[in-house]
């Protein structure tokens, strides 16, 4: 009999780790091949891990609500299936510290038996606290260990950088009174704690208070004030947007088009598209199909930044906000967008909004955006300053088309005509899409739609 390890397969760009919603199979049962072993949730979509093999279920290394990073064994089925050589591995007694040696550190083993648990909100994972064992770090130490991970969790990285640095003589532990005395933090203090977590820390200065992102308020409840719980979805789009506003430098430029030929055009042709193509034609595809034009006239929207790196992206993906009936939001992601025609933007925007709305979108259909596109007029609002999807630089709002008194130029001269209007708005990252370059593309993406000629378009 062979053992086969399934592990956490990966969930698209960006996506570094998800949480266990359901184990769908106990130890014991037996899987057929592509059965369905487990349930997780990313911040962007749900999804199911199947078995690659047939077999029985015999361990299981996490339990609901834990989460895993990307590539971790998640459990062991054996299976009378022939495996390939990197596939067959030995089941091992503490699984957590498969991947730690005392090589990796250089530090003796200390037979520390104190019991580390996860405190304050702090969540430590199995890993962690077998190396903290393993290392002789105590539950004081850990508890002031800087975490890089979600909500400032402790990752294996963490430990291992602590470990390290302790044995350098880089850290310098605070006496047990500071330890309590931190652990006290006044309102204000915790107010400022946001703004401080920006400023730089000397390389020295290996502890420090952590920081939790949802700290509370200090809201004052009154009579009749109803509490609600943030759903794991809401959760995790507030931590995304609170990271794309501290990561980016926003900026926006505003531009206003005049829509009335796409309008008139939609209106004359949407029965005969319904009936040719079993789709109703919306504004949003043929708004996308103008966005991608300018795209390609102004590439350097079209990147993502890695560190002092600019990444310039080969392919067009373009991102489409779409509002779940929970209320929270989804972007599912058209991949190589300008190689479609309107019908097939057309098709991909209803097909992926409806399967959005389902909860049937796949993992690699909601990563990999490099320009994203959210429709805030459906909605009625006017304008509005959308927050860019990390890690592009740059994202467009539509806003409502309008009945508006204009100025018609006309060779016989001016006059007052009712227009159909819409506002453009354009977020984009300060960092490496400056105010001409962000400007003109808003007014080019205004230019194609004005100039809209539906002759050729089906």
């Amino acid at each position: 009999m062979a053992r086969y390890e399934l592990k956490l397969p990966k969930m698209g760009e960006g996506v570094i780790e998800a949480t266990i919603t359901a184990w769908t199979k106990e130890v014991g049962d037996t899987i057929d091949e592509d059965d369905t072993v487990l349930e997780v949730a990313t911040d962007k979509v749900d999804s199911e891990v199947p078995s690659e093999v047939s077999g029985i279920l015999v361990k299981k290394f996490y339990d609901v609500n834990d989460v895993v990073k990307i590539g971790e064994v998640v459990a062991v089925i054996e299976t009378d299936q022939d495996l390939e050589e990197d596939d067959e591995t030995a089941v091992i007694e503490n699984p957590e510290l498969a991947e730690i040696t005392s090589e990796e550190v250089d530090i003796p083993v200390n037979n520390n038996t104190e019991t580390i648990t996860s405190t304050d909100g702090r969540f430590y994972t199995p890993l962690v606290k077998n190396i903290a064992k393993v290392e002789g770090i105590s539950q004081q130490e850990l508890d002031q260990i800087p975490g890089s991970g979600k909500n400032g969790r402790v990752t294996k990285d963490d430990i291992l950088k602590y470990v390290a640095d302790k044995k350098a003589g880089k850290v310098v532990m605070p006496a047990e009174k500071d330890v309590e005395k931190q652990a006290v933090v006044s309102k204000s203090q915790s107010e400022n704690i946001a703004t401080d977590i920006q400023s730089p820390q000397p390389e020295t200065s290996s502890i420090a208070e952590p920081v939790k992102i949802a700290e509370p308020t200090g809201v004052v409840l009154d009579n009749g004030d109803e509490v609600i719980e943030m759903d794991r979805m809401r959760k995790l789009i507030a931590e995304h947007m609170l990271n794309s506003k501290r990561i980016s430098p926003h900026v926006q430029s505003f531009v206003e088009a005049d829509v009335t030929k796409i309008v008139n055009w939609r209106n004359r042709i949407k029965d005969e598209f319904l009936k040719k193509e079993g789709e109703k034609i919306t504004f949003t595809p043929i708004f996308i199909y103008y966005i991608i034009k300018a795209i390609k006239d102004y590439p350097m929207v079209n990147i993502q930044v890695d560190g002092d790196k600019i990444i310039k992206k080969k392919h067009i993906n373009i991102g489409m906000a779409v509002a779940l009936p929970s209320g929270n939001l989804i972007v599912p992601v058209i991949k190589d967008a300008d190689r479609l025609s309107l019908t097939g933007l057309t098709k991909a925007v209803n097909d992926l909004a409806k399967r959005a709305r389902e909860n049937k979108l796949k993992p690699d259909e909601i990563t990999g955006g490099t320009y994203t596109v959210t429709n805030i007029g459906s909605f009625g609002n006017i304008a509005g300053s959308a927050i860019i999807n990390q890690p592009q630089v740059a994202i467009m709002a539509l806003g409502a088309i309008r009945k508006m008194p204009a100025v018609i130029e006309t060779p016989e001269g001016d006059m007052i005509g009712i227009r159909q209007k819409m506002i453009l708005s354009h977020s984009y990252d300060h960092r490496v899409v400056d105010g001409m370059l962000g400007g003109l593309f808003a007014k080019r993406v205004a230019e194609y739609l004005e100039s809209f000629n539906g002759d050729n378009l089906l």
